[in-house]
């Protein structure tokens, strides 16, 4: 076992960091507090490569692998979540999908604009009343000659009111005789074609600089070549991609962690009390020694889950693992962060107070955490198994990916 970061490695993480540090971070309090996107960032992490950190050059991609994608994702979480966001949705549910499924027309024509940062992709699955129950969704796509036509509401959309380009899993099979899990199927829609609707979230808890929205389909037609997969194959693949895009939740959280415990280490060697910092307080040595394990545990596992993925590993437990671990243990870093630094902790002076309202967030998307209970019991007694899928994520090979 090696766990020494490469050159390219580390090269991923600086870069990544110094965009993070030094454009995000100075303006992050700013647009949290208007409550919207910021206006440069999805063309900046373009610009950089960003947005196809994980995909071959032959495909637009900066030909990195899935260790350097998920360490991506925690610098970018150590500043905002919304930037992490971005690569869960735009790289990981919607292109990492369309790279594992898509034929190679279908990868020429949506995944190399998607990776240059082109154009923005978003994942288009959760509807209202549905939540974790996938197999449930009520979107519509029925076939009509060489197109679909779509009708349905889609909800909690991140990247909905910026997308271009969005995966989108439908029921095609509307027969009581079908499996519900067979029943579905999952295509590329073009956000700007006639009879798509979108708007804006407003007023959530945390990912307040994140776009988020609803998406509603009224007689859109999807031509057929617009497919992923085949019919009835919709829900594996959607799990497929919730895998891809777990692995950056996990990833991301982890930078909380760090963000946390580095907040808070700088604020309890400052703050007095009791004639000496509350460094010295051994109940606030206790809290930040229980940050720094969990940074550890949370780190370990997600670079498992991605170097499993370089091997061309299934990873569907240890990403579990790593999804359930990392933003639980988020949340509770950022709230003790909140408790060390005190009243001021409670006011967003102190960036502590967004880390516990981004953080929050995680436990529920991309699969809560009892939906993580679930998936790692089911294969605790051998219910689940890694069945070999059509197309499985293939491993990373560096001549491949970078020639």
């Amino acid at each position: 076992m090696d766990f020494s970061l490469s050159p390219e490695h580390q090269m991923t993480q600086k870069m990544v960091r110094d965009f993070a540090q030094k454009e995000i971070a100075p303006v992050i309090k700013e647009y949290d507090r208007k409550q919207e996107p910021i206006p440069f960032a999805l063309k900046r992490m373009g610009e950089l490569g960003i947005l196809g950190l994980p995909f071959p050059v032959r495909y637009g991609g900066a030909g990195m692998d899935y260790i350097a994608w998920g360490l991506a994702c925690e610098e970018l979480e150590a500043v905002d979540t919304s930037l992490r966001v971005v690569m869960s949705v735009h790289t990981g549910l919607c292109g990492m999908t369309i790279f594992q499924w898509g034929t190679e027309e279908q990868k020429q024509k949506f995944l190399v604009p998607l990776a240059k940062g082109e154009k923005i992709g978003c994942g288009v699955f959760t509807e209202p009343g549905m939540g974790s129950d996938v197999a449930a969704m009520r979107t519509s796509a029925k076939r009509d000659g060489d197109s679909y036509i779509f009708n349905g509401e889609k909800m909690w959309i991140s990247l909905a009111s910026k997308a271009d380009l969005a995966l989108v899993t439908a029921k095609t099979n509307p027969s009581s005789s079908t499996k519900a899990s067979e029943a579905l199927s999952t295509f590329v829609v073009d956000l700007h074609s006639p009879g798509v609707t979108r708007g804006d979230i407003h007023g959530k808890l945390g990912v307040r600089a994140g776009s988020t929205g609803w998406i509603n389909f009224q007689e859109v037609r999807v031509p057929v070549e617009n497919r992923i997969g085949e019919e009835g194959e919709g829900f594996k693949i959607t799990m497929t991609g919730f895998d891809h895009g777990r692995y950056t939740v996990s990833s991301g959280a982890t930078g909380i962690i760090r963000a946390a415990l580095e907040a808070s280490l700088k604020y309890a060697k400052t703050r007095t009390t009791f004639g000496k910092p509350i460094a010295e307080h051994q109940l606030i040595q206790e809290k930040i020694a229980r940050m720094s394990q969990d940074y550890e545990i949370a780190r370990l596992l997600y670079l498992q889950a991605g170097w499993m993925q370089n091997m061309g590993l299934r990873n569907t437990l240890e990403i579990s693992y790593a999804k359930k671990f990392a933003t639980e243990a988020s949340f509770s870093a950022a709230n003790e962060a909140i408790q060390i630094h005190g009243a001021y902790g409670f006011s967003d002076e102190f960036d502590v107070e967004r880390y516990l309202r981004n953080s929050k967030g995680a436990v529920i998307y991309e699969g809560s955490s009892e939906i993580q209970t679930l998936i790692q019991a089911g294969y605790a007694f051998g219910e689940r198994t890694d069945k070999p899928l059509r197309c499985e994520l293939p491993a990373y090979d560096e001549a491949f990916w970078q020639g």
